[in-house]
């Protein structure tokens, strides 16, 4: 087996977030197991009353940015949580909200989108983690 590719994902904007689920499928169609701790705006995203929302991008995506996000999905593009549950079919996707944001935030794992496999901490994450890649987004 591969070694693990570990994602921590902080930002949660629209555009970061499809950039993460284009890695995280791409490693899972190589057989790559991947792990992802969401962290913060990220986990913010993960709600499941808000995982189709407009989470804006990133402020360097200026309004050109935005015409082609919006033109992207007009044509047929993958919404990044979708890309997700892809990936989750194709290979070993873990997908792991962090206690911490978890508590800053008021969350409750109910609250959260099917595509959140449960709660761990920075230490556990590190732990499951081993010694593969770490990846900050």
């Amino acid at each position: 087996m591969d070694e693990t590719i570990s994602l921590v994902v902080f930002s949660g904007t629209d555009d970061k977030l499809q950039a993460m689920a284009v890695l995280v499928a791409g490693a899972a169609a190589l057989g790559k197991p991947v792990k992802i701790l969401l962290q913060y705006w990220a986990l913010d995203a993960f709600r499941a009353d808000r995982v189709k929302f407009d989470h804006g991008l990133a402020p360097e995506a200026g309004a050109s940015g935005r015409a082609a996000m919006d033109e992207s999905l007009k044509t047929g593009a993958a919404h990044w949580s979708d890309t997700l549950r892809m990936a989750k079919e194709l290979g070993e996707v873990d997908i792991q909200a962090c206690s911490l944001s978890m508590d800053i935030l008021k969350l409750k794992p109910s609250d959260l989108d099917s595509l959140v496999d449960g709660v761990e901490g920075v230490a556990a994450f590190f732990v499951n983690a081993g010694q593969g890649q770490v990846l900050f987004i």
